[in-house]
């Protein structure tokens, strides 16, 4: 299943798009992302790591594109501590960020197995609202 996701806010393309391309501030935008473990201080292609959810979840992920001056990239993440890669749930995201009027418009294109597609609709669109309306924390 592909799903695509739209939000658009105030927010600058600029400082939308180091949210994204900073893991560290991922937590900032998208409210079930507890912490980021990765060795990288920016996305790039190759980078991996781990996204820390409630409960315990853990999702592993590799970034497998990013384009800086298009501001768009890609990442595959996997749930399951399975030993068999076979039985773990994987989906595949492609983000974007673009300047739209005196904000941003930004999309999110989910591809996975309905089961967990759908579910994961309502957190994804909550976290994109939030990643173009949320003014910046104080850092």
């Amino acid at each position: 299943m592909r799903l695509t996701l739209h939000a658009r806010g105030p927010q600058p393309a600029d400082e939308v798009w180091e949210r994204y391309a900073v893991p560290a501030r991922w937590p900032e935008w998208a409210p079930y992302i507890l912490g980021v473990d990765t060795a990288a201080d920016r996305i790039r292609p190759g980078v991996t790591g781990q996204v820390r959810g409630p409960l315990g979840v853990t999702v592993s992920f590799a970034v497998t594109e990013v384009d800086e001056c298009a501001r768009t990239w890609a990442w595959d993440v996997a749930l399951g501590a399975s030993a068999s890669p076979l039985n773990r749930v994987r989906l595949s995201l492609d983000h974007g960020v673009r300047p739209s009027g005196a904000g941003t418009r930004t999309w999110l294109t989910v591809h996975g197995p309905p089961a967990v597609v759908l579910p994961y609709l309502v957190p994804a669109r909550l976290s994109l609202e939030m990643l173009v309306r949320r003014p910046a924390r104080e850092r």
